[in-house]
């Protein structure tokens, strides 16, 4: 049996709630529940702790290596050459640090966003925090709001409840008192109560919320990438080790303590040990940035994958339109009277606990309906269109009314749908106020209605909405308006926020998939969209490669937002909404998510940059260490070279470059990008600094020739290696220049200062062999040069410099850029993560 399915039997037979009555728990009862443990305390993270902070900066594989290679280190050789082990300590520090700072920043914003359930006690409602919840609790829900735990119905006012998270069927629920509603399921109309049965780890929302709501490191390309890599480094690593250390301390004849620091020296540069701490920095930073913005990522790769995004589908409610709406106009029809129409609906308004926006602005424009009795009611549903209710009038009359959308309600040939069409093209939403005869049971209770009134309402635009879109589109990012409002309408608002394209109403798609993407590629506009639709549509846009952002605050939208590569959530928006969304807006500001696809842009970019720093250095190492093997001569290397070297040329410049604006959109394959680059890189430093040592070697005799040497091998080494900084650093700023520049006058400086010359063991000999030395660092980085440009020209112009050589994707002709879009799109489809699974 599956857990849905154990989950499903909580109450065999028909469950009978538990002792109570509707009022809710006494205090004494609540206490006494508290006593013994009969509480809602599941543990909900919103990130790791600080001792699994720690452990996993410190408890590495390469720090284990880097640290038994220190310890060697501290007790053969000078402290210089220990210097390695203390960077890998202030580094790990700096981690840890960073990370904290994150934790802290997402504990902060996740206690703003919790959910916070209403619950009867004593006769009077109350919100309190989902770990405040003891058995036999009566919690209200109502359209939007998640079941937090397993229940049982105790009233019910047209509720229906959608389980698709859960059973992976869309259509809702209809629940009726008795019935049993389970934990990480939401109301999509109606409302009622429910006894909590079953609470703390054995409700079913104890299976997810450590999972599902957690802080997590989950399915990441660029982690995953980051791993693979180191994979390959660590096969690389063990031979060539082996064969360096028994190359220096067997075949060769020198001083013992001097052939372990040159294995040392050998083996330290191999391990890529800033890559992941950079990484992980990296993605702290976002995560405090965008905290600053009061967006809450629930997910981290959720960073990483909105900057991944080509398509983003919006819904026009709450979303590009302020929550609130305002009634402009009434128009009766058919000669009805405009002052019972307005008491009708101040009715309607009244019958309805939970209103939408629509009846919102109802209520607040004709609030007089005494005297009047509700008899039934009918929620607002997404999928119907239109809610209803019947009445008793002060005079005894009866009567069953609809208020809905008139191109649902209305018959295709009625009058009143060309002034309601008219409306629509100037961006006004209009309701259509119908009486019927038919019960509201009735499956086809909107048939054959008599048209009373249309309720005419002007939306709010968000005034930070049409500077974002302009934003996407300058970032080459596709944007769908997906609403369940009229095709013609939304199109009129989308219109005012520069959105261009043909307005399609839903209910003419084709159901195939792949003839749905068709259409959804002609058109930008969409009305009349059912929720189940909206998740169709995000589907299908996935099925042509696309990588699919949604955004949503209501109800309807929730289907849509977890199917969805990137989830997005607006503060305000349900509860549902909220759950199942990877970022949730905090503030509500639609302005906010430029900011969010800018950090995930920045993360990706500027570590696939300090990745080809990293790796050039892992291949120029274990190339050197082949060729060392190979010739049978001496390490070029002191631990203490390799340490200023990759300080200068990787650590250093890598943190700045991995902090900096990057606004180019994220590309797939990020192994095979960064290898591209890596290894014709680090094969050319190898070479040439070979060379240079076999020449130096040949040229220097006698005392301190080896020292000579290896002074000869560093210069080239550093000239090609910021040679490869220069151009990872490209394209070029003021303050790239300035850190490239910087770099290279520090390493002048050594080479100047006597007493680090001594320190670092480098000493330049003659004229001939350091300016030999020169000559093949220039040759070498002409080749890399030249090398690098054919290897863009070869394939997609992303680079280490993001496109330097072959130009940015916006400047390429159209025909490539579509070209290469596809490609990556196609890609991006093959590694899509589908979640299946709700966060509680």
């Amino acid at each position: 049996m599956t857990d849905i399915e154990a989950g499903a039997e909580l109450d065999p037979g028909h469950p009978v709630p538990p002792p109570g009555d509707a009022r809710g728990l006494t205090a004494a009862e609540v206490a006494e529940r508290l006593a013994r443990g009969a509480v809602n305390d599941v543990p909900v993270r919103s990130s790791r702790t600080l001792g699994e902070i720690v452990r996993a900066n410190v408890l590495t594989r390469f720090n284990a290596i880097i640290g038994l290679l220190w310890l060697i280190m501290l007790f053969v050789a000078p402290v210089q050459d220990s210097l390695f082990g203390y960077v890998i300590l202030a580094n790990t520090g700096i981690g840890i640090v960073q990370e904290w700072r994150a934790k802290k920043t997402l504990d902060s914003l996740a206690v703003i966003g919790e959910a916070r359930p209403v619950v009867r006690r004593e006769g009077r409602t109350t919100e309190v925090a989902t770990s405040e919840i003891v058995l036999d609790d009566v919690l209200e829900i109502g359209p939007g709001d998640k079941v937090v735990v397993d229940g049982v119905c105790a009233e019910t006012d047209g509720l229906e409840i959608d389980e698709s998270l859960l059973t992976g069927e869309a259509d809702p629920v209809v629940k009726r008192p008795g019935d049993p509603v389970m934990s990480g399921s939401f109301v999509v109309a109606g409302g009622g109560a429910f006894r909590a049965t079953r609470v703390g780890r054995e409700a079913y929302a104890a299976q997810l919320a450590e999972e599902a709501s957690r802080f997590t490191l989950v399915h990441s390309e660029l982690r995953s990438g980051i791993s693979t890599i180191l994979k390959y480094v660590t096969w690389m690593m063990v031979p060539t080790a082996l064969g360096l250390v028994v190359s220096q301390l067997v075949v060769k004849e020198h001083g013992f303590k001097d052939s372990v620091a040159r294995t040392v020296g050998g083996i330290v540069p191999m391990v890529p040990e800033g890559l992941v701490l950079l990484t992980s920095v990296a993605f702290a930073i976002g995560v405090i940035r965008l905290g600053r913005k009061q967006v809450l990522v629930q997910e981290l790769p959720a960073i990483e994958g909105l900057a991944r995004v080509d398509t983003v589908c919006l819904d026009k409610t709450g979303t590009l339109t302020e929550g609130g709406m305002d009634v402009t106009e009434l128009r009766p029809l058919q000669g009805a009277d405009e002052t019972y129409l307005r008491t009708v609906l101040g009715a309607l308004g009244a019958s309805d606990p939970r209103p939408n926006a629509s009846l919102q602005a109802i209520i607040d424009a004709y609030p007089d309906s005494a005297g009047w009795r509700g008899t039934a009611a009918l929620p607002f549903s997404s999928a119907r269109k239109y809610s209803g209710a019947g009445f008793e009038e002060p005079d005894g009359a009866t009567g069953t009314w609809l208020l809905g959308a008139p191109d649902v309600l209305l018959g295709p040939d009625d009058p009143a749908l060309a002034e309601t069409v008219r409306l629509n093209e100037q961006g006004l939403r209009v309701l259509l106020l119908a009486r019927t005869d038919r019960a509201l049971d009735d499956p086809e209770v909107a048939v054959g209605v008599r048209p009373a009134a249309l309720v005419v309402l002007e939306q709010r635009l968000r005034p930070d909405a049409a500077d974002t879109l302009r934003y996407f589109a300058r970032q080459d990012v596709h944007a769908k308006v997906i609403s369940g409002d009229n095709a013609v309408s939304v199109g009129a608002v989308a219109g005012k926020l520069g959105i261009t394209g043909e307005a399609l109403d839903a209910r003419e798609l084709p159901e195939d998939r792949a003839e749905m993407a068709k259409a959804l590629d002609g058109a930008t506009v969409f009305g009349r969209v059912t929720p189940r639709q909206k998740r169709d549509m995000v589907g299908a846009l996935q099925s042509e490669g696309h990588t699919v952002a949604m955004t949503g605050d209501g109800v309807n939208d929730v289907l849509a937002l977890k199917d969805a590569d990137i989830g997005v959530s607006m503060g305000s928006g349900s509860e549902a909404t909220r759950a199942v969304a990877q970022i949730v807006l905090l503030d509500n500001s639609f302005a906010t998510l430029p900011s969010v696809v800018a950090e995930g842009r920045r993360v990706i970019g500027n570590i696939t940059r300090v990745a080809t720093l990293f790796l050039v250095k892992t291949v120029y190492s274990v190339l050197l260490a082949v060729l060392v093997v190979c010739a049978q001569v001496e390490y070029p290397f002191l631990p203490r070279h390799l340490t200023l070297l990759s300080t200068l040329t990787i650590g250093v410049p890598a943190f700045f470059l991995a902090l900096a604006p990057n606004t180019e959109r994220a590309r797939p394959h990020f192994v095979r990008r960064v290898m591209r680059y890596a290894v014709p890189g680090g094969v050319v430093a190898a070479l040439a600094t070979f060379a240079t040592y076999l020449l130096a070697r040949e040229h220097y005799s006698g005392a301190g020739a080896l020292e000579a040497e290896t002074s000869a091998a560093t210069l080239t080494l550093f000239l090609v290696s910021l040679w490869v900084l220069a151009i990872i650093a490209r394209p070029y700023t003021w303050w790239r220049v300035l850190l490239v520049a910087t770099m290279g006058a520090a390493f002048l400086v050594v080479l100047a200062v006597p007493w680090l010359q001594d320190f670092f063991a480098l000493r330049l000999v003659g004229l001939e062999m350091p300016w030999t030395a020169v000559g093949i660092a220039v040759l070498a980085s002409a080749v890399l040069e030249l090398g690098w440009r054919r290897v863009d020209r070869a394939g997609p112009p992303r680079g280490p410099g993001e496109g330097t050589h072959g130009g940015p994707v916006s400047r390429l002709p159209a025909g490539v850029r579509q070209s290469l879009m596809a490609r990556a799109a196609a890609a991006r489809a093959v590694t899509s993560r589908r979640r299946s699974r709700p966060r509680s």
